[in-house]
């Protein structure tokens, strides 16, 4: 090899001739150890308004594993133009603790390795060495126990494989750093874990590998896995879970079976106030090594809580507590009972890395709720009870008086946005009660009645005390299933209910516990692409978006106050008439009367607005006008600069790209201005206060200079085709070659005939430059 000019090689190149050969000599199994080329986040998804994009994927060069799924390095791989050390900052960043975290960096220019060590265990944290000395994975592997503080005891444990079941699914990167971490936690003695990974992040697959890996290592023989919502442990059992075969059961009918090693059980199925209830008492307190409790942020981590006598009755076994929203209160916390979370993975991560959905909020202020109603003197509601003198607001509305025309404004102005967007996309509207719910849906049902006679499931109530709603949860929650579109609740959905292909959360509930919201802003993160659903919307009547603000929304861990849904608590379906009060709500109607029902009043939308989700992972509450014009302005501080850098550029896209992950939104900005502008013109008007120019305006002035006649006739017609497009659909339909397969172009010939028309490919792309200059020459 030595005759070989690397100067000349690509970067695959030297991967393939020098980087993998010496990795491979060095004992790394290429199969089984060594994966190239790995992306391991999705991209970012970028709201730009009605339509979606991605953001980069983070894609490693070479990750080396000891065994599937525990990481020992990363690789980066530069050409022979490069250092040994060029890529060493990206391997850096890749192996940080908040990212795959691995203890060695390495990179590589086909000339030796720099190899960083996080570990401390090689007398120099950097260095390099040549191409035939590449460490073996025993010997990383043995700094990386000594990193971790494990001992050759727990290596037995944490050396066990990730169930694999052939289908080629392997844990996303943060899964299976929160379950190396846990398996190693445990394999070292810690008698209480806590993992906080957000809602639709997989909590309960990570579960399962924990599980598996300490099963089958032998480390714990019987496992409890503890769930409060019956369709989470049916699902788990079902789904995730299925590998553990006849070797797992589901408690049930308060019947204790102990020839089987996994168990799964609804906390209500094992305890209860009556002694009789207490079923977890037919196992000796030392039965299982192993309880994992899912959501353990509700009643499982109060002290007095009934559910956690079954924790303080099996002392002696490991507790794993995982949840999306970790408690710490005066009265409440986890995380005293837990300690610390060993791993988090928060909401904001998730959407960065392009696994989780992001949000805009469209904010409706009804006036009524910012002025307040006052009843005339002596005002009867709809029942004839004379309603108590004082004003009422936001805080009463739904609970204590009830404003029948709110709940129709509300109901149309949902309509409203369905119809101008699909009418058939999945929304949970979620309500104060269940008297409010079932009101909404009486509502959502009268402003759809066409929708509602093509299928009267078009609208449906979900709430605790309704056997036929609760049966139609699981086709809600089915993608495949059409019906029902729109479901109204309270607090049965706001866990539990995996509904991937939500795209509206619709929130009429008086919102204070900050644990409630994520729950419930947690039923629109999932994405499902197979169904269009890459972001959702939140539409808020009731300011509960307000505690998006709230610096411990995407923290850890989160002053709350006691929300407690399912152990008796405030605000539960099986009590319609009470709704989460944080101790602040106003006094209840006169003795005997549960609510007051108004109907003679005018209420109307005082103020819109549409938030979008930042880069920085907050709320854009700001203008886009204004919020564009600070980005820009930033990067560009006068016209000039940006008209040079506009003009150079080889593709406009790249530019558009930079500032939409800026979160610069342009189909927003050019609704919110309401004209058919080009980003170009966005820009230099919201920036720069400059006149615009629409497209059609652009492609004329472009016509009237007759700058084509210099082309021959077929050129001319392609060039002419290529601005009627412009005009029709903007600067990026134009850029992109496949713009040379549709309509029109597809009538001129194929790509390569009408390229051939240029005289080849580099000269029709300069003909495409020279147009863009003539599209955009009156500004320069």
């Amino acid at each position: 090899m030595d005759s070989i000019d690397k100067k000349s090689l690509s970067e695959r190149d030297i991967c393939t001739q020098f980087i993998t050969p010496s990795i491979t000599a060095a004992g790394w199994d290429l199969h089984a150890q060594v994966r190239e080329e790995v992306t391991f986040t999705d991209g970012r998804v970028i709201v730009k308004g009605r339509s979606t994009a991605r953001g980069p994927k983070k894609r490693a060069d070479y990750v080396l594993y000891y065994k599937p799924g525990i990481p020992l390095a990363i690789v980066e791989a530069k050409d022979n133009k490069h250092t040994v050390g060029a890529g060493m900052q990206q391997a850096l960043s890749y192996s940080h603790e908040d990212c795959l975290d691995v203890p060695f960096a390495i990179s590589s220019n086909g000339d030796g390795f720099l190899i960083h060590d996080r570990t401390g265990t090689y007398p120099e944290t950097e260095f390099q060495i040549p191409l035939d000395q590449f460490p073996t994975p025993d010997d990383l592997w043995q700094r990386y126990l000594r990193w971790r503080g494990i001992s050759d005891q727990a290596e037995q444990i944490v050396d066990q494989d990730f169930h694999d079941d052939g289908s080629g699914k392997s844990p996303r990167y943060y899964q299976a750093k929160a379950i190396n971490r846990s398996v190693e936690a445990i394999a070292s003695g810690k008698d209480r874990v806590l993992l906080v990974m957000a809602t639709g992040t997989g909590k309960t697959y990570t579960a399962f590998q924990i599980i598996w890996r300490l099963w089958k290592s032998g480390a714990k023989k019987r496992i409890l896995f503890l769930a409060d919502r019956n369709i989470l442990v049916d699902q788990t059992k079902t789904n995730d879970f299925k590998p553990f075969g006849g070797a797992m059961t589901k408690i049930r009918n308060r019947k204790a079976d102990k020839s089987f090693e996994i168990f799964l059980s609804l906390y209500q199925a094992i305890t209860g106030p009556e002694e009789s209830d207490k079923v977890y008492k037919e196992f000796s307190p030392d039965f299982f090594d192993l309880i994992v409790v899912d959501e353990c942020h509700r009643g499982s981590a109060k002290d007095d809580s009934a559910w956690r006598e079954v924790l303080d009755y099996f002392s002696s076994a490991t507790h794993l507590g995982m949840t999306a929203t970790p408690k710490e209160t005066q009265y409440i916390s986890n995380i005293h009972y837990f300690g610390d979370p060993i791993y988090t993975y928060s909401l904001r991560q998730g959407i960065d890395d392009g696994f989780l959905a992001p949000y805009k909020v469209i904010r409706v202020d009804i006036d009524k709720d910012l002025q307040g109603w006052r009843p005339t003197k002596g005002q009867l509601d709809k029942h004839g009870n004379l309603i108590e003198d004082r004003i009422y607001n936001q805080k009463d509305f739904d609970k204590s008086l009830v404003l029948e025309p709110r709940t129709q404004l509300v109901a149309q102005r949902i309509t409203e946005f369905l119809q101008a967007t699909n009418p058939y996309d999945k929304t949970i509207v979620f309500c104060d009660d269940i008297d409010h719910a079932e009101r909404m849906r009486q509502a959502l049902v009268n402003c759809n009645p066409e929708l509602v006679g093509e299928d009267d499931r078009y609208v449906v109530r979900i709430t605790g005390d309704n056997k036929e709603g609760k049966e139609q949860l699981d086709f809600f929650i089915d993608p495949e299933s059409r019906y029902p579109v729109i479901a109204t609740t309270s607090k049965l959905m706001t866990t539990g209910v995996d509904a991937k292909t939500c795209k509206l959360v619709v929130l009429d509930q008086r919102i204070q516990s900050m644990t409630e919201f994520k729950q419930i802003i947690g039923r629109g993160t999932r994405i499902d692409e197979d169904y269009d659903k890459l972001f959702f919307t939140i539409m808020d009547f009731k300011k509960a978006t307000e505690l998006f603000a709230d610096p411990d929304f995407d923290g850890d861990p989160i002053p709350d106050e006691d929300y407690d849904p399912l152990s008796g608590g405030k605000g539960t379906d099986g009590d319609p008439g009470e709704g989460d009060t944080n101790g602040d709500d106003p006094p209840p109607p006169q003795p005997g009367v549960k609510k007051y029902y108004v109907l003679d009043t005018e209420v109307s939308v005082v103020a819109e607005r549409i938030q979008y989700y930042g880069p920085d992972g907050k709320l854009i509450t700001e203008s886009l006008r204004d919020y564009t014009k600070k980005k820009v302005m930033s990067r560009f501080a006068s016209m000039d600069e940006f008209l040079q850098t506009w003009n150079a550029a080889d593709k406009k896209a790249a530019i558009m790209s930079e500032f939409e992950e800026q979160g610069v939104l342009f189909e927003a900005l050019a609704d919110d201005i309401g004209k058919d502008l080009d980003p170009f013109d966005l820009l230099c008007h919201v920036v720069y206060g400059q006149p615009p120019l629409t497209r059609r305006e652009r492609a004329e002035n472009v016509k009237k200079r007759d700058y084509f006649t210099k082309y021959g006739t077929q050129a001319r017609a392609v060039l002419e085709a290529l601005l009627e497009k412009y005009a029709n659909q903007g600067i990026l339909a134009i850029e992109s070659m496949d713009v040379l397969k549709v309509d029109p172009l597809d009538d001129m010939g194929t790509p390569v005939e009408i390229i051939k028309l240029f005289g080849g490919k580099d000269a029709y792309l300069a003909a495409l430059k020279d147009l863009e200059t003539q599209l955009y020459a009156s500004a320069s």
